[in-house]
Order: structure tokens, then sequence, then C-alpha cells
């Protein structure tokens, strides 16, 4: 259980963030901004699997919570279906095309497969506005908060599910990364051949880093459909993968924690601190180029990502307690 307790911790710290709110001490807004930041922080943890453990590429993750969104949102709202129920499956379709996709992986990679995945994106984004009576095209899907068995959920505990579904998923995540799996997905990502002289199928672990980064990409478009509760095509384009994408970047590539981090560096930041400044916030658009620029910064002088800041602080603190112990009375 202590090996879990920084992710419960994390967790609990969104968890209390609308209790805030009820008390007056934050605003309405913050809890969509920081309900955001959770969402596309489980789609970076799935991307991360797949780049950071794996070392493989994927430009297709938008279109893959746009799939997951568009298929919960037309099975409750047009089918009527149960929410749970419409989870399993929206997640279940983007799942097995991911696993072609990893089928497709043996044969191509780098920047092939980066541009073979943008395509698949970009061919979601295409059906997304032509079939209308799925996800009603430019007009867009409107969408209601889940429903549990017997329990009509509202924003405050859709919230909530938010703040579990990624605490499940960090432990979960952690259990497939430092099990034999991870290690094989790691071995997989310095040598490939390495991999398969110890035995290692790549097939088997491609579909698995392939698998989970389609599956947490769904849940997240499920989850974002049923928070906003409105989605539209424009929307799942390749801007939106590539912040994700530095969502992992610039969290920490192979950890957990760090894509929350970026995630609130990418989506939390100019939302909840940029546009609150006198100046940047009064000019439309000007806090997101801020946010472009702190992540050059960070890629240029902190490449290892920002989940590493605190522990080179507290290292740089200890050398120079050291220091001051070495330096002589006079």
């Amino acid at each position: 259980m202590k090996t879990y307790t920084k992710y419960f911790a994390v967790g609990l710290a969104f968890i209390i963030a609308p209790f805030l709110q009820k008390a007056g001490l934050i605003s309405s807004s913050s809890i969509i901004v920081l309900g955001t930041v959770m969402f596309y922080a489980i789609v970076g943890i799935g991307l991360n699997v797949l780049l950071g453990y794996s070392g493989l590429i994927s430009l297709g993750t938008a279109g893959f919570m746009g799939l997951g969104a568009y298929i919960s949102a037309y099975l409750t709202q047009d089918l009527g279906l149960p929410f749970l129920l419409s989870l399993i499956i929206s997640v279940g379709i983007p799942l097995i095309i991911g696993l072609v996709i990893g089928l497709i992986s043996l044969r191509i990679e780098g920047y092939y497969l980066a541009i073979a995945t943008l395509g698949v994106a970009e061919i979601f984004r295409q059906v997304f506005v032509e079939l209308d009576f799925f996800t009603g095209g430019f007009s867009g899907k409107n969408a209601g908060y889940p429903d549990l068995i017997f329990l009509n959920l509202d924003r405050f505990w859709t919230y909530i599910l938010i703040a579990v579904c990624l605490i499940g998923l960090m432990v979960v995540t952690h259990n497939i990364v430092y099990s034999r799996s991870g290690r094989a997905l790691l071995t997989m990502r310095g040598s490939e051949a390495a991999a398969q002289a110890m035995g290692i199928s790549l097939l088997k672990y491609r579909l698995l880093a392939f698998g989970i980064a389609t599956l947490y990409a769904a849940i997240g478009g499920v989850l974002y459909v049923h928070f906003i509760r409105f989605a539209y095509p424009s929307g799942w384009n390749v801007n939106l993968s590539l912040q994700i994408l530095a969502v992992v970047v610039i969290g920490g590539m192979r950890t957990i924690i760090g894509p929350i981090i970026g995630s609130f560096v990418v989506f939390g930041i100019p939302e909840l601190v940029l546009k609150q400044l006198p100046i940047i916030g009064n000019i439309d658009g000007l806090a997101y180029i801020f946010t472009g620029i702190l992540i050059i910064v960070v890629i240029l002088f902190y490449p290892n990502g920002l989940i590493y800041l605190g522990h080179d602080i507290k290292t740089l603190f200890n050398k120079e307690k050291v220091n001051e112990k070495a330096v002589p009375d006079h």
C-alpha cells in the first residue's frame, strides 16, 4: 500500500478542489480546468507507456479520444444505454483499432509510424465531420453527466469520478510498468534485436503498448464528453495530439505522475494563472503563447521533465549544506 501512497496523495489533492469551491475559495471555472487537467493526464499516462517505455510514437491520440467520446455520447444520448455499458463499448472499439495499429507497427517505425498514426487520426476527424447522425457534424454532439446504476451524477460527482479513475489508472499503470511486462517494454525500447534474443515477443508487447495507449485515450475521451458535455469535430485535431505529446515530454517520460505535471503546465497554467494576469489575460490568445514559450524553455533546459525538478533541488540543497560544513570556521 505504501507504494501507492503518492498516487492517492495526488488524487486527494484533486478531490479537495470541489469542496474548496463549495466553500467559496475557488471558482467553478477552476473546477472545470482541473477536471480537464485530469482527463488529459489520463491520456498522457497511456501515451507515456507507448512513447516512454516502449519507444513507439503516435500522433493519433486525439482521434482515439474523439472516437471514445462520440461513441459514448451516441450510446447514452441517442440509444439510451446505461453509462457503464456504453463505457465498455466506447473503450472496446478504439482498443481493437489500436491493436490493429500495433500489428501494423511491426512493419513500420519511427517517423513513418508517427505519420501513419497521424493519418488514422485525420481519417477519424473526417468521419466525425461527415457522419452527422452519429456525431452531429459541425454542430457538435451533446452528452449528459454519467448515470451510475441508480445514481445520477452532477458536475461535482463527475469530477470525483474522474479523480477516482485517475487514481485507479495510476495504480494499474504502476503494476504494469514495474512488472515483467514493463521490463520487457524497456528492453524493446533499448534494442529490439536484444529483446528478441532474450525471447521477448515484439508482437505481444507492441500490442500491449498500443492497447494501453488507445484504451487510456478512449477513457479520457469518455470522461471528457460527460464532464464538458459537448464535443465537436475540430477539437480532435493534430494540435491536440501534439499537446498531449508535450504533456508527456514536459512532465517526464517513463514516469506515472510526470504526465499529471505536464497536463497542468499545458492545460492548467494558461487558464488558472496566465489568463488571470493583468496584461496577458486581457489579450486573447496571449496566454497560450506564453505557455508555448514555457514548453520550449522546459525542453531546452530541463529535458528529463519537471518530475525530477524537486529531486534536483533537494540534491542541490544537500550539496550546499555539505559545502557549508566543509568550510572551516575562522
